[in-house]
């Protein structure tokens, strides 16, 4: 495991890890994976000319090379680019590989992209995962050094995989000091359609709520701390966001009908009952102890943290 400092190197084996994707969550991985000694050597993989060489000048990689070269040498390939671009290449990805390599993604949904290699023949080589963590910006410049620790990376579909690809990926993520927790890939999609999709999707409509306004300008000079923390989502890359929507489509919109029949119920209270207006708000301030606190189903095992999922 790694030193909780996170400054000291770890006595890993040497390994060479490809980085598909040199942006925010692939370039935050290659430099923690760097810092912590777990990668001998980061090739980066990334198709826009200026990433590459944010990338290589920020130190995120130690060379660049093309997809098929870089994941036929690689003993990890970690893919972290937009869903819809990860449910194209993965195949080739899978058709390139050595037999001993594992192949993991960082994608936000998981049922899409792991249906697109249901049936090849290097599926057993593949881990689905989605590290929970993440900030509003893009591109290389927006890496970071700790984003992962202490948050839960979840690990898809454990019984398809090997279980030499699977601790290997358990491995990389205890690295950069993240905890695990395993679920289906569908509900994976339909747990992180309320708690990362929804308010994504809120925040856009937020933003273009205030952006609608004529007086606009007026209301931003206005914006405070609330505000801002509230719409900070709204940043986010579209690129990246639109085709997690459109892959979660089906548990989005279950999402958004909950959000918008509880907004609804929190409008009426407003124009016609006081008092159940209050009830609503005192019921949501209960959302502080949820998150304050250790949640009971955590399990702790030797140093993972294991969470158990269950769609409702």
């Amino acid at each position: 495991m790694r030193d909780p400092s996170g400054n000291c190197k770890q006595n890993y084996k040497q390994m060479k890890i490809a980085v598909i994707g040199l942006g925010l969550i692939g370039g935050s991985i290659a430099r923690d994976l760097h810092r912590t000694g777990f990668a001998s050597e980061i090739i980066g993989v990334e198709t826009n000319p200026e990433h590459v060489q944010e990338a290589m000048k920020l130190g995120l990689c130690h060379r660049h090379e093309e997809l098929i070269p870089a994941v036929q040498e690689a003993d990890l390939v970690v893919i972290a680019i937009p869903v819809d671009k990860i449910e194209k290449i993965l195949p080739a990805v899978l058709d390139n590989i050595n037999p001993n390599t594992t192949v993991t993604d960082v994608g936000s949904t998981k049922k899409k992209i792991c249906r697109a290699v249901e049936g090849h023949p290097n599926r057993t080589n593949f881990v689905p995962s989605h590290p929970m963590s993440g900030t509003e910006n893009s591109g290389p410049k927006a890496a970071v050094e700790g984003l992962f620790e202490g948050k839960i990376s979840i690990i898809c579909d454990l019984e398809k995989s090997r279980p030499q690809h699977v601790a290997l990926v358990e491995k990389m993520y205890h690295a950069i000091g993240m905890k695990l927790a395993y679920m289906s890939s569908d509900d994976q999609d339909h747990s992180t359609a309320f708690v990362s999709h929804l308010p994504h999707a809120t925040a856009f409509a937020l933003a273009n709520a205030v952006l609608d306004k004529e007086e606009r300008e007026v209301i931003l000079d206005l914006a405070s701390g609330g505000f801002q923390s509230a719409v900070r989502l709204a940043k986010s890359s579209p690129e990246m966001w639109g085709p997690i929507f459109q892959q979660n489509k089906k548990y989005l919109l279950e999402a958004l009908e909950v959000y918008m029949r509880h907004l609804e119920d929190l409008k009426v209270a407003i124009e016609t009952d006081e008092d159940r207006m209050m009830k609503i708000i005192k019921n949501a301030n209960g959302i502080r102890q949820i998150l304050d606190q250790e949640n009971s189903h955590m399990i702790k095992n030797e140093e993972t943290i294991v969470k158990l999922y269950t769609k409702k």
